[in-house]
C-alpha cells in the first residue's frame, strides 16, 4: 500500500514561491516523498540529484542542472561544506522556471548556520514517521498494535516482518553513526557513540542523567552532552524540557529523552509513552512548519514527584496535558492536582483499552480516539 504523506499539499503550495527543505530521520521516507513531485517517481529520474553520486556531484559543482525539469530534488547536499552558496546560486538563477526540494538525514536548520545566505528563500519541514491518522482517519486497534511493534518508518512497517525489522534496525543505526555522523561531525571515539545509541532506548521516559551515562562510557560530562546533541541533530532522539508554571513547585532542569523510532524501546509502558511523545511532537512540528506557530512539547513534574507525561504549549501558553497509561482503570492523581493549580485548559489520559469517559474534568479515552479528537496529522 502507498500512502500520500501528510505534508504533500502544503509543500506543493510553498514550492510555487520558495525552495522547500525536508529534514528528518534516515529512511523516514524523505527521498520517496520528494520524488513524488516528479513526473516519474524514481531515483533514476534526471531531476533527482544525489550528492553521494560522484557524477552528480561533479555536475553540480560545475553549475550544471538537467534541462527542462520543473522540479529538482537535491538529496544529501548538506554534506558539502559550501552547500548554502551553491543552492543559493541555483535558486536565484532558476527560481522563475524551477522548484527546488532539498532533503537530508540531519537537521538542515542546524547545518545551514554560520551566516545563512538562504534566508527568505526556503521553508523548512520535518518529516515524521507514520502516525495513526496518516494511516487511516479511522485508525483501529490493529493499526496501533502494528505501529507499536514495527515503528512508523515506512519500510519495516509496510513489510510487517519481525526478522526484517531486526536486520533493518541494525543496518540503519550503523549507517547513521558510521556514515551520517562521520560525514558531518568530528567524533574520535565513534564506537563509544554507538554504545551510547544502544543504551538510550533503556533511558526513555525518565529524567536523563548525563552523569550516569558519563560513568558508563568513561568519558567527560561535556563529551556525553555533545554526543547526545549530535544524535538529536541526526533525528535519532529528542529531549523534552520541563514545563514550570509559577503556581507549582515544578522541576526546572531535568529533561526526558525519547527516540524517533519508538520500536527500539524494550519495555511496553515506556514504548507506549515514547509512541505518544512522537505523535504529539509530530503535531507540534506540523503546526510550526505549516502555520508558523511557536509550539513546544514539554512534561510537567514537581519536586514531590507528581508528574504528567506531556504538556503542549502554543506561543508559550499551555493548550493541553496528556498522561499515558497502558491500562484504562485508574486515573493518575497528578492530573487532578495540576488541574487545580495550573492554567492548562484540557487534560487527557490516553490508554490502549476501549473505555471513554470524563471524570471531574479529566478525559480518559483510547489513543485511537484521542488522535482523532486532536486532529493529529
Amino acid at each position: 500500500m502507498i500512502y500520500e504523506r501528510y505534508l504533500k499539499t502544503t509543500v506543493a503550495q510553498d514550492l510555487r514561491e520558495r525552495m522547500v527543505f525536508i529534514g528528518g530521520p534516515r529512511q523516514v521516507g524523505k527521498t520517496t516523498f520528494a520524488l513524488s513531485f516528479l513526473s516519474h517517481p524514481s531515483e533514476k529520474h534526471p531531476a533527482y540529484l544525489n550528492w553521494d553520486n560522484i557524477k552528480v556531484r561533479s555536475s553540480l559543482l560545475k553549475g550544471e542542472l538537467p534541462p527542462r525539469e520543473k522540479y529538482l530534488v537535491l538529496d544529501e547536499i548538506h554534506k558539502f561544506a559550501r552547500w548554502r552558496n551553491l543552492v543559493k546560486g541555483f535558486f536565484d538563477t532558476e527560481k522563475s522556471a524551477r522548484a527546488f526540494i532539498i532533503t537530508g538525514s540531519a537537521r538542515l536548520d542546524y547545518y545551514r548556520r554560520s551566516g545563512d545566505s538562504l534566508q527568505g528563500r526556503y521553508h523548512y519541514y520535518r518529516l515524521h514517521p507514520f502516525s495513526l491518522p496518516e494511516l487511516s482517519r479511522s485508525a483501529t486497534a490493529a493499526d496501533l498494535e502494528k505501529l507499536l511493534k514495527f515503528g512508523g518508518f515506512p519500510e519495516p512497517f509496510l513489510r510487517g516482518e519481525e526478522k526484517f525489522w531486526r536486520r533493518w534496525q541494525r543496518e540503519r543505526i550503523r549507517r547513521v553513526i558510521y556514515e551520517d555522523i562521520r560525514d558531518l561531525e568530528q567524533v574520535k571515539e565513534i564506537s563509544l557513540l554507538e554504545l551510547l545509541a544502544e543504551e538510550l532506548p533503556h533511558r526513555v521516559g525518565a529524567p536523563l542523567s548525563i552523569k550516569n551515562l558519563k560513568e558508563l562510557l568513561q568519558v567527560s560530562h561535556e563529551t556525553v552532552e555533545r554526543w547526545v546533541k549530535i544524535l538529536e541533530r541526526m533525528y535519532y532522539c529528542f529531549r523534552l524540557p520541563p514545563y514550570g508554571p509559577s503556581t507549582v513547585r515544578a522541576v526546572k532542569k531535568e529533561q526526558k529523552l525519547y527516540l524517533w523510532d519508538w520500536s527500539l524501546v524494550p519495555e511496553a509502558g515506556e514504548k507506549f509513552e515514547n509512541f505518544v511523545a512522537c505523535q504529539l511532537l509530530k503535531y507540534c512540528h506540523f503546526r510550526e512548519d505549516t502555520e508558523g506557530y511557536r509550539m513546544e512539547l514539554r512534561f510537567l513534574r514537581d519536586v514531590d514527584r507528581r508528574e504528567v507525561d506531556f504538556v503542549i504549549l502554543e506561543e508559550g501558553k499551555p493548550l493541553l496535558a496528556v498522561e499515558c497509561k497502558t491500562g484504562e482503570k485508574t486515573i493518575n492523581p497528578a492530573l487532578y492536582y495540576f488541574k487545580e493549580r495550573t492554567a492548562i485548559p484540557s487534560l487527557y489520559q490516553v490508554h490502549l483499552g476501549k473505555k471513554d469517559f470524563e471524570r471531574n474534568g479529566i478525559r480518559v479515552l483510547p489513543l485511537t480516539t484521542f488522535v482523532e479528537t486532536l486532529r493529529l496529522p
